[in-house]
């Protein structure tokens, strides 16, 4: 049970992600109170026969029942669009990513470095060492320091892929002739992982996604053993 939790249900490992499971649970209390006031109200209404021969109009409920609507309505579109704004802002990153989307594999290159690129194939279930995942591990991880803003970069060089890392908030199409951004930052270390989710072809369940989040000093010590 433990393994699936670690891999099925992450944690959330950046403020984005943060942010968008408190909006989650922001808008699922509202839709909660308001399952119990309609079944309240259509249980009274079906158990009970209520009449009134007098009762010709009631204003001061239509007029709730028109402005508490709106006023839901409000309480969830304003974080709605401040979450918007803040997954479409680049908050001056430190590091740029590139991410090339093939059929069916992965791409990285590390634009502020020299000669520093790979591809990202999934491992076969034959070649797994017992510590690995299935069908979730790759070959070459895309190693990232944590506490970092990073900016990726993401195309294809086929068909429309998408990049995607639930844990930290992270979903962006890949897309043939054309360049999309997003930027995130990891606030721990540890391997996160995700995969394409665009129907992409046969092997479109075979291209996984995984990041490393290493410290700074780490990080500087693997890209000079790179180059």
């Amino acid at each position: 049970m433990a393994t699936w939790n670690t891999i099925l249900l992450q944690d959330s490992a950046s403020p984005l992600m943060e942010q968008l499971m408190f909006f989650h649970d922001h808008t699922l209390l509202i839709l909660v109170i308001i399952t119990i006031l309609v079944s309240q109200m259509l249980m009274s209404m079906i158990l009970n026969n209520y009449t009134h021969r007098f009762l010709l109009d009631g204003q001061l409920i239509e007029t709730i029942w028109t402005i508490l609507p709106a006023f839901i309505l409000v309480l969830i579109a304003l974080p709605s669009l401040r979450l918007l704004y803040i997954m479409d802002e680049i908050y001056n990153p430190m590091m740029t990513v590139k991410s090339l989307g093939h059929q069916w594999y992965w791409s990285y290159e590390y634009s502020d470095y020299k000669n520093i690129e790979f591809d990202s194939y999934m491992i076969p279930t034959l070649e797994l060492k017992p510590f690995q995942f299935r069908l979730l591990d790759v070959n070459n991880r895309l190693i990232i320091p944590f506490n970092t803003q990073i900016r990726v970069i993401t195309t294809s060089t086929d068909v429309i892929h998408s990049w995607t890392i639930p844990s930290l908030g992270i979903k962006i199409d890949s897309t043939p002739g054309r360049l999309n951004q997003t930027s995130f930052n990891i606030n721990r270390t540890g391997l996160f992982f995700g995969q394409c989710s665009e129907i992409c072809g046969a092997n479109h369940s075979f291209m996984p996604i995984v990041i490393e989040s290493i410290s700074t000093k780490m990080f500087i010590n693997w890209i000079n053993s790179i180059n």
